[in-house]
């Protein structure tokens, strides 16, 4: 078998969570490879409704393993408090199942206080971060001071380490006029998480080379999304990781040729947290409708969700950047009931025309651009029991029909609901 890479087409919250969920069952690893707890993936399955923020999506299945790949920066008192949650539910996260990459960067509170003091000094000109620390973290990983996983391996070096790391941080909490946080007490936590986590520890990238020379399938699964990437994303709105399919080699540690499938999240309209342009974005009843009725709060930071019609340029530029075999197409059933829907086809700008996404001048240029809209007619009928394509709405089709066309990507999955069963496969 190979590696299958699950990717967001779009801002982010595409449904990652549930596609991925519905694809374990036939995986031997789940594999989280970017990203930390600002990413909150959801699954509703087996009579819950849980929301991840670290734990890989194919938690509910007991036959799986679970890795938290390298490129992962971790939150240890948030993960243990999912592990806790999952316990509780009789979801197995034990140290023989639920694994973490020595290589895995941790955030400390005082990147978490440094995120919420950066953002107040920008102002009107903050990116919209959800202060998790995930930036500072990456900043220091990228500056080769931060601490890894791995080094919970010696709870009490641990210590010593994070004491020499949150003095550092107090110093440049200080140029912020924020009050420094206690050094010691800091330590004495970070301890304890170690003693509890460091039985979880492994060689990533062994683990999931040995997996793959033995034949398993693993699956990869990626958090935000494409125009969230630190390089390919809408600069500077963006987040610090590479959440791209490339992302999931350099995050777990094994080669590009051993990926086999690349699946891209696509929700059926378009949705953005935090500031940066949205060209699509809907400041009306229509964009509040969707918001309410496809439950459009953010996961990680109950942020309400900017709403707007689904970006064609957006997910053919997806296509592109991450080679995607076949698109899932997620919350079709919230557009039910809209008389009218538009799509954005191509952009606009001086006179001239693109029917790609013009994202690589960053986000100034493209608040340039205006899009060009496809007008389409909208469907009445409730369709979150359909489990055939050839019984959605004739509508219904016809739009599924035009996201593949103009992607050039197959759509194998059609979400119909919130809930596992609900889906056209």
């Amino acid at each position: 078998m190979a590696a299958t890479v699950v990717v967001g087409t779009q801002w982010g919250d595409e449904g990652k969570g549930r596609v991925v969920d519905g694809l374990a069952g036939s995986a031997s690893i789940v594999a989280r490879f970017n990203g930390g707890d600002n990413a909150g993936h959801t699954v509703v399955a087996e009579g819950y409704t849980l929301q991840l923020h670290l734990v890989p999506s194919g938690v509910l299945y007991s036959h799986l393993k679970l890795l938290i790949g390298a490129g992962v920066v971790l939150n240890p008192e948030r993960l243990i408090s999912e592990m806790d949650q999952l316990n509780a539910i009789g979801a197995d996260v034990g140290p023989s199942r639920l694994k973490i990459s020595a290589a895995a960067h941790i955030i400390l509170p005082t990147h978490r206080a440094l995120d919420g003091a950066r953002e107040a000094s920008l102002g009107e000109e903050a990116i919209g971060t959800t202060k998790r620390g995930i930036g500072p973290t990456y900043a220091d990983k990228a500056k080769r001071v931060n601490l890894r996983a791995g080094e919970m391996s010696d709870p009490v070096e641990f210590a010593s380490r994070v004491t020499e790391r949150v003095a550092d941080h107090n110093r440049r909490l200080a140029q912020f006029d924020v009050q420094p946080l206690s050094v010691d007490e800091t330590a004495r936590t970070y301890r304890r998480y170690a003693e509890r986590l460091a039985p979880h520890l492994v060689d990533g990238s062994a683990l999931i080379g040995e997996a793959l020379e033995a034949g398993a399938s693993v699956l990869c699964e990626g958090a935000q999304g494409l125009l969230l990437d630190l390089d390919h994303g809408t600069y500077p709105f963006v987040t610090s990781s590479s959440t791209i399919a490339g992302g999931a080699t350099t995050g777990l540690g094994f080669g590009p040729k051993q990926i086999s499938r690349v699946v891209g999240v696509v929700k059926a309209y378009t949705t953005r947290v935090g500031q940066g342009p949205f060209p699509t974005e809907l400041l009306d009843e229509t964009g509040d409708r969707i918001r309410e009725v496809g439950n459009e709060f953010g996961t990680t930071t109950g942020r309400p969700r900017r709403c707007g019609w689904l970006d064609l340029p957006i997910v053919r530029y997806a296509a592109r950047v991450n080679g995607l075999d076949e698109l899932a197409l997620t919350k079709l059933d919230v557009l039910s009931g809209l008389e009218n829907l538009k799509v954005a086809v191509a952009y606009a700008r001086d006179g001239a025309q693109v029917d790609h996404f013009p994202a690589e001048f960053g986000a100034e240029s493209l608040a340039h651009w205006e899009p060009v809209y496809e007008d389409l007619p909208g469907w009445e009928a409730d369709i979150s029991d359909v489990r055939r394509r050839a019984d959605l709405p004739k509508a219904a089709r016809d739009y599924v029909a035009l996201v593949e066309g103009w992607s050039g990507v197959p759509i194998t999955f059609i979400g119909v609901g919130p809930r596992r069963e609900q889906a056209v496969v």
